[in-house]
């Protein structure tokens, strides 16, 4: 999933007026979080920890994985924990048997973040890149 899917960007209706979508304030955000969150996804990589691992946007509470970055503390509008596959398939958020086609579909953690975007709505994965594209 692009990141403009979850913005709502794409395809608008003709005739309906643009909502602002309160997911853009996400992006601000994970440009200023994109290097802290690289470092900690590159520490647990390196100590092992995980393969496969997960960072949680919400603006609530969410019972799943260590708050990392508070927007409390940050005057920021998302909250980010991190989590891993292995946490969410623990919890049941993956199931077992969707396990394989996760990590199929799963891009290098050493280029994109992960995260696992929590709105009232639902929920849904996102790769968001920790460095610009370059364009040729």
């Amino acid at each position: 999933m692009e990141f403009e899917d979850i913005l709502n960007t794409r395809n608008q209706g003709e005739g309906e007026p643009e909502k602002e979508s309160p997911l853009k304030s996400l992006k601000v955000d994970l440009d200023f979080f994109k290097e802290s969150m690289l470092e900690v996804a590159q520490e647990l990589l390196e100590e092992g920890y995980t393969s496969y691992p997960i960072f949680i946007a919400h603006q609530h509470e969410v019972r799943i994985g260590e708050v990392i970055l508070d927007k409390k503390e940050l005057n920021t509008q998302w909250t980010v924990n991190i989590s891993s596959l292995e946490e969410f398939v623990e919890n049941h958020i993956i199931k077992e048997d969707r396990k394989a086609s996760f990590i199929k579909k799963f891009k290098s953690p050493k280029d994109f973040m992960c995260v696992f975007v929590v709105v009232p709505q639902g929920a849904n994965f996102i790769f968001y890149p920790y460095h610009e594209e370059k364009t040729k």
